[in-house]
Parts: structure tokens; C-alpha cells; sequence
């Protein structure tokens, strides 16, 4: 589904990505772990278009989006579950939604999505005329994933979907993260949650300084004494 060869991505003369390789089977769940600074947010934005790799292409169903505009590369079925969630908080939850619909691939499907998106959600239908920077911190990752969804997205990539939530809303958000691919989303999992990220996932990379330095099944990774060690504290 997904094609990622030879990226290499620069911020001016800060290289953040060297010659990563990778691929995303349809209705696979794939986790990219790493520490802080690895390169992780950087590789989503690779793909999403925000920022072109200077080195090597990316594809999508056999379709080079590599020096895409973001707003192309979603109509072509990737969605974005930002890091700290980026809603518009003077919005209200209803209009943040909207934005979410305002690509071609989902006018159409606009209102049945909604629907959808509020019977997943049934406090964002409560608050729907609330401004959304009223929202708790998990009300307001339900509406961001939410908004994802109402662009009619085939792969989702998320990026700390856990990042600032209490446990209990963790533990909803990957049960979410898990219904999705369930429902036939193809899933790219970026989050600090190392040990959850992998049980959830098929399969994993690990980043360091930009690189690929392990690559594995979920289990496999989960298992491996140098994940557990740099990452899990075991």
C-alpha cells in the first residue's frame, strides 16, 4: 500500500532522516518506535507531503506522492492524526468536524460520516456547539481523530496519539486505534508507548538518529532485549 525508499529529509542543514526504507501492507497495523528526536514525526511528514524528502520517493497504491502537495496526498486516501491534536479551539466541535470533509473524496459522504463519527463519539454529538478548546484533553483527541475520519481516509497515520492523556483515556484511544484497522483502516502508528504500540502492531521499526536500526513483527520487537532495554526500562 505504502512504499517509503531511500528518504532522506533535511531542516536546512539538520539532516532528520537518512535512507530510510520501509513499506505498509493494506489493513496492517505498523508501529515506527524511537526516542525523542529519532525521527519519527519527521517520517510522517515525509509521507504526508508537509516536507519533500531530498533524497529517494514515496509511494502510495503504486503512485509516487513524493513531491505531492499535502492537500493531493489526501485525496488519494491518507488522513493524519497530528501530534497534540491541532484542532481549531475557537471552533465549535461541529465546525472542526466540517474541516475534516472539506477534500473532494468526502463531500459527498459528509453527513452519513458525521454520523458515524458521533456514534463512535457520543460526547462530541452532546457538545457539538461547544467550542473545542473547551474540550478536556481526550475529548479533544476524540475529535481529532474525529476529523481524520471525516476525510474517508484508507491508511491513518497517528503521531502520540497518548501524548498528555490520562491512562483511562489511553487505554480508549488504542481501543480505537484497534476497532479502526478492524474496520478495514491500514494503520501507522507513531507513540511514545513503546510495549502498547508493539502488542498492538503486525509490525515495527525502530529509528534511531533518522536510521532503520531494527525492523520485526510487533511480538518479535516486543521481545527483543534491546527494545526493552532502550525503551521499556527492562
Amino acid at each position: 500500500m505504502l512504499k517509503v525508499k531511500d528518504v532522506d529529509l533535511f531542516y536546512g542543514d539538520a539532516q532528520a532522516l537518512e535512507d530510510i526504507t520501509l513499506h505498509v501492507d493494506e489493513g496492517e497495523i505498523i508501529a515506527i518506535v524511537g526516542a525523542n528526536g529519532a525521527g519519527k514525526t519527521s517520517l510522517i511528514k515525509a509521507i504526508a507531503g508537509i516536507h519533500a524528502p531530498s533524497k529517494g520517493s514515496v509511494s502510495f497504491r503504486d503512485q509516487n506522492i513524493t513531491q505531492m502537495r499535502s492537500s493531493a496526498i489526501c485525496e488519494l486516501g491518507i488522513g493524519q492524526v497530528a501530534e497534540g491534536r491541532q484542532i481549531f479551539p475557537s471552533m465549535t466541535v461541529q465546525e472542526n468536524l466540517e474541516m475534516g470533509a472539506v477534500i473532494k473524496r468526502a463531500r459527498d459522504k459528509e453527513a452519513e460520516t458525521i454520523e458515524r463519527v458521533f456514534d463512535m463519539y457520543p460526547i462530541l454529538k452532546e457538545r457539538r456547539t461547544q467550542a473545542a478548546g473547551t474540550l478536556s484533553g481526550g475529548e479533544q483527541q476524540m475529535l481529532a481523530i474525529g476529523r481524520c475520519l471525516m476525510g474517508q481516509p484508507d491508511m491513518i497515520m497517528f503521531d502520540e496519539p497518548s501524548l498528555g492523556l490520562a491512562p483511562a483515556i489511553v487505554q480508549e484511544v488504542f481501543h480505537t486505534i484497534h476497532r479502526l484497522n478492524d474496520k478495514g483502516h491500514t494503520v501507522i502508528l507513531v507513540e511514545q508507548n513503546v510495549a502498547v504500540s508493539l502488542k498492538l502492531a503486525n509490525r515495527a521499526y525502530v529509528l534511531e538518529n533518522g536510521r532503520i536500526t531494527l525492523e520485526g513483527t510487533g511480538d518479535d520487537l516486543l521481545h527483543d532485549d534491546r527494545v526493552r532495554q532502550a525503551y521499556m526500562g527492562l
